[in-house]
């Protein structure tokens, strides 16, 4: 029998055997190595590609991982993420009439009251009587006021009046969602109940405001002047923009001219920036500001 070699515990052949072993398992790992990719942004176990083949097939799918992971840096979204995020813009399309209602108007010229008044007939198309509105843009939000147009506006102002008589059965009523009327007035003593429904009455601007003048010791007295015209304005709560109706188109000229004066001087010319007219279907025309 032929003479075995037995590496003794501790020797020198046992240390060069294991740091053999060593080397080659090393070399196994870093060929192993070479043959997977990192692909970022796949699933699971698709994240490591392994590769079989040359050369030429490592390098091109460790280009693509570089790829995918630059685009993962600079935040571009799949395709799946774009069509979830992705809005469809609604394009509104005008008629012909309000088109050739438009070329009336000079766009960069500001026109006087009395000529705008003449030309808002011409592209009003309306087969209805509209409204004549006023849009304002103030220098500052936060204004408010009231002012009695000498014609009203043409339209029936329901006023509503809460003193002892009827303050139980208004705010039952407006518990229950009914809210017939376009202003309310109130007697001071009877604020308390109001509260209760002030949700309901603050989001339509009907609450009673001492600054609105609707809180009075005589509110029917208050609520007289609304019938005759008088109305409420202020700017939107976020922005300084007051809208505001003027009249109806069947109003004469004159009536028009002098329900937008009585606005203006009650608005301030030193707090317009700019105005603009319209009626309920017409184009917008810009006014001087006098």
């Amino acid at each position: 029998m032929g003479k075995i070699k037995v590496a003794t515990l501790g020797s020198e052949d046992e240390k060069a055997l294991r740091e053999k072993k060593e080397r080659q398992r090393e070399e196994k790992k870093k060929r192993e190595q070479a043959r997977k990719v990192h692909i970022a942004g796949l699933k699971g176990g698709q994240r490591i590609k392994s590769l079989e083949g040359d050369e030429a097939e490592v390098e091109k799918m460790a280009k693509l991982a570089e790829e995918v992971e630059k685009d993962q840096a600079e935040g571009i979204k799949s395709e799946g993420e774009e069509k979830k995020t992705k809005k469809k813009v609604r394009i509104r399309v005008r008629s012909q009439k309000y088109k050739e209602a438009l070329m009336k108007i000079d766009h960069d010229k500001q026109y006087s009251i009395s000529e705008a008044v003449s030309l808002l007939r011409e592209v009003s198309f309306a087969k209805f009587g509209g409204s004549v509105e006023l849009h304002i843009n103030t220098s500052e939000k936060g204004l408010r006021g009231n002012v009695k147009l000498p014609h009203g506006t043409g339209k029936e102002v329901r006023v509503a009046i809460a003193n002892a008589e009827t303050i139980d059965k208004l705010v039952e009523q407006v518990e229950k969602g009914k809210i017939d009327f376009d202003a309310l007035v109130a007697h001071p003593a009877v604020m308390g109940k109001l509260a209760r429904v002030a949700k309901f009455l603050g989001p339509k601007g009907l609450m009673p405001n001492p600054k609105a003048g609707t809180i009075s010791p005589t509110p029917e007295k208050i609520a007289e002047k609304f019938k005759a015209g008088e109305i409420n304005w202020k700017t939107e709560s976020e922005f300084p923009i007051i809208h505001q109706v003027i009249g109806k188109m069947a109003f004469k000229d004159n009536q028009l001219t002098e329900n937008f004066e009585a606005f203006i001087k009650s608005v301030s010319p030193m707090k317009i920036k700019a105005i603009t007219l319209k009626s309920t279907m017409s184009p917008a025309i810009k006014v001087k500001v006098e």
